[in-house]
């Protein structure tokens, strides 16, 4: 019996998720009619130009379509819009939103700073107080290092994945399997929300792939300090398995390739923070040493 509240909920969520599928196809098969209609073209000739079937152009727009990305790029296409016209939130034909995005697209780099000073006029020094995030892949030294660092600034730790906890009531490992990734991110987002709204002095670690949600990520980087704690793929698989976790490598002969390939594909976003500690080849003192000499430089000790 105790699984069937777990089981209740997944059910749930799976009916959301459907039900959220289902209203994005209904959206996208009033876009593509919308469009077509004001292009002024034809199903038929929609259908050729786009090398999509008629039928299925017709089970599109009544919203019974099951559209791949790649054959609605070629409706797009074959319309002249941008494929995010047809699946954005925002209508693309009355939306001040849509059309203020095309204007930046191609404004230059003063007018889209300028712009940006108009609309985001905080001052972000204010805004992060004495937060600071460390960020970086798991095995960096996050959770190790942020410990010590709290001491060191006399500030309380945190571990995202434990306020994660807190908001669902589950262990962090559970969300995942129960919500799945976005159910997983938006809690991620209400944690790190909720973090900022009731303290002002922190140190916050941090799961490596938070860098992988735009909207949160630029979040984090506005209310917090930011640091990135690097290090070579060896030492961050060393590590993990120096923790007792073993699933890394367990079973995946190609565990080191696809770490590598995972550090590589977030280097520019993990450099996007304010400062980059390289823990490679470092003792635990040594690298508390940088750590607490990049935070004298932010000005927070």
């Amino acid at each position: 019996m105790s699984g069937h509240p777990q089981s209740k909920r997944l059910m749930e969520r799976r009916l959301q998720v459907q039900e959220g599928a289902d209203k994005f196809v209904t959206l996208v098969g009033e876009r593509v009619r919308k469009a077509r209609e004001r292009r002024g073209i034809s199903r038929r000739v929609l259908a050729e130009l786009s090398q999509v079937s008629l039928r299925y152009l017709a089970q599109l727009e009544a919203g019974g379509g099951n559209i791949s990305i790649a054959l609605l790029g070629r409706v797009s296409l074959a319309l002249d819009h941008r494929i995010e016209w047809l699946v954005g939130a925002d209508d693309p034909w009355s939306s001040e939103v849509v059309r203020f995005s095309e204007f930046f697209r191609t404004a230059t780099l003063d007018q889209r700073r300028h712009v940006m000073r108009l609309l985001d006029p905080g001052d972000p020094t204010r805004l992060r107080e004495k937060r600071l995030c460390l960020i970086g892949l798991r095995g960096a030294g996050k959770s190790t290092l942020g410990k010590i660092m709290s001491k060191e600034l006399s500030l309380p730790f945190l571990e995202l994945n434990r306020e994660i906890e807190e908001v669902s009531g589950i262990p962090a490992n559970e969300v995942m399997a129960l919500f799945g990734q976005e159910g997983y991110r938006r809690l991620e987002r209400q944690a790190l929300e909720r973090i900022v709204a009731t303290t002002s002095e922190t140190v916050l670690a941090v799961a490596g792939g938070i860098v992988a949600e735009p909207e949160t990520f630029s979040y984090l980087l506005r209310h917090f300090h930011t640091v990135w704690l690097k290090a070579r793929p060896e030492e961050h698989m060393q590590r993990v398995r120096k923790q007792g976790d073993l699933r890394p490598m367990k079973g995946n002969p190609k565990a080191m390739e696809e770490l590598r390939s995972i550090l590589t594909s977030r280097e520019n976003l993990y450099a996007q923070a304010e400062a980059v500690v390289d823990t490679s080849g470092r003792t635990l003192k040594q690298s508390t040493k940088d750590l607490v000499d990049v935070v004298r430089k932010l000005e927070l000790i």
